[in-house]
């Protein structure tokens, strides 16, 4: 299909109308040389979006942002697609250039950036921390930037929110936040600093995301009989009340409510890291 020009954005992207709707279409080179009503060579064409609802900003972005944070960013999110083997939601188009260039920009000026949530992102999300790590990589050959790890976390969340079937990059904040103060509290409860390069507390990060997942989506837990968790309550006393404790932090907090039975469960994988530890 062959498209005029529009607008032009940067050297690599227009707008153009198709039925009356605003387009944008990336690719390298597609506006070098050309000016408005011009025809776009249909080999050029690496990407065509529609975004309905933030149509404006992204444009903004494309105008003013370097192309080569453009560039990368985009390059990022091809490489997500591939190794998810799924398409993400149109908006990472927006979030991830946009953060990725501040924090590039804040980098060069000597700024250091910090991840309070990396330890629980490597493991909660250990798929996108890699594509982090790949991104981390790509930004130093190309601009000559060390990147830390810290952001190559950063990266991950946004790649872990735009999942098609995701939520909001508040609500995984949230929900990462909450994991890693449950952590705190465990150590603060049981005076024990956890190992987080363990099996242990990495099975327990996976349990505790699930859990958080069950209860917000109104999803029925795995039932425990009457007399195994009046066993694990009374053999692992201080465990299963460092878990209540986390039950009641997460419903004075976040609402959230864990119901007796998915204690026990949370008081076997303390039980665990505890013995470790």
């Amino acid at each position: 299909m062959a498209f005029r020009i529009h607008k032009i954005l940067n050297n690599n992207a227009v707008v153009v109308l198709d039925n009356g709707q605003e387009k944008i279409v990336m690719g390298a080179g597609i506006a070098f040389q050309k000016r408005k009503n011009d025809i776009i060579p249909s080999a050029k064409i690496e990407k065509i979006f529609v975004m309905e609802e933030e149509n404006e900003k992204f444009q903004e972005l494309l105008r003013t942002l370097p192309e080569e944070h453009i560039q990368i960013a985009e390059e990022i999110i091809s490489y997500a697609e591939g190794e998810l083997k799924a398409p993400l939601n149109n908006h990472i188009h927006i979030a991830l250039t946009d953060h990725l260039s501040f924090a590039i920009e804040r980098l060069q000026q000597g700024y250091r950036i910090q991840n309070k949530l990396l330890n629980e992102i490597k493991v909660l999300y250990k798929k996108e921390y890699q594509i982090g790590l790949w991104a981390k990589q790509l930004i130093k050959e190309r601009l000559g930037v060390d990147i830390p790890d810290d952001e190559a976390g950063h990266i991950a969340l946004h790649i872990h929110t735009a999942k098609m079937d995701a939520v909001s990059m508040n609500k995984t904040l949230q929900q990462t936040t909450l994991i890693r103060e449950m952590i705190e509290i465990i150590e603060r409860e049981l005076h024990i600093k956890i190992d987080e390069e363990s099996i242990s507390y990495q099975r327990l990060l996976t349990h505790l995301r699930f859990a958080i997942n069950r209860i917000e989506n109104n999803e029925m837990f795995h039932s425990m009989d009457s007399e195994m968790l009046e066993l694990i309550k009374t053999k692992y006393q201080k465990e299963f009340k460092c878990a209540a404790k986390i039950a009641q932090y997460a419903k004075q907090e976040y609402n959230l409510e864990f119901p007796d039975s998915e204690l026990a469960y949370i008081t076997l994988h303390i039980q665990r890291l505890k013995e470790k530890n």
